[in-house]
């Protein structure tokens, strides 16, 4: 699986609790890291084929980046059955942000985690689900 922050994230410790969330599932992980340009997620999808791919957060804009990104990700034929999902802040209205949850899905998310409490719990059960397919992960 791949783990990424958007572009205009700097926050890293929410990429190291899912990526070892992840490991504790039982799933190896690509860390992308923080600030990681569009290109470099697109590439590295394209490239390694993962068997999800996990994009958080925790600045407030993962809305208007999450919007961008994901155009970009499905825009190519060979990840449109590649799982997306988002999580963390999705705006910065708190609660309100979760009126971005609809756009988010029927942009291409497979799933939307905002920053609610139960979310962890959710992303398991998602993450989970996904143990039956293969991924097709290089290097």
């Amino acid at each position: 699986m791949i783990v990424s922050s958007l572009a205009s994230d700097s926050h890293t410790w929410n990429l190291v609790f899912l990526q070892l969330l992840i490991e504790e599932l039982g799933h190896d992980v690509v860390n992308l890291g923080a600030c990681v340009p569009d290109e470099l997620l697109l590439s590295e999808t394209l490239r390694r084929r993962p068997l999800m791919v996990v994009i958080s957060s925790i600045n407030g804009h993962g809305y208007q980046d999450g919007m961008r990104v994901i155009g970009r990700l499905r825009g190519h034929p060979e990840l449109r059955d590649v799982p997306v999902v988002i999580g963390g802040k999705l705006g910065v209205l708190g609660e309100a942000s979760r009126r971005y949850v609809d756009d988010l899905l029927k942009a291409g998310f497979d799933a939307v985690f905002d920053d609610g409490a139960d979310n962890i719990a959710l992303f398991r059960t998602f993450a989970a689900s996904l143990s039956g397919r293969t991924g097709c992960e290089s290097g």
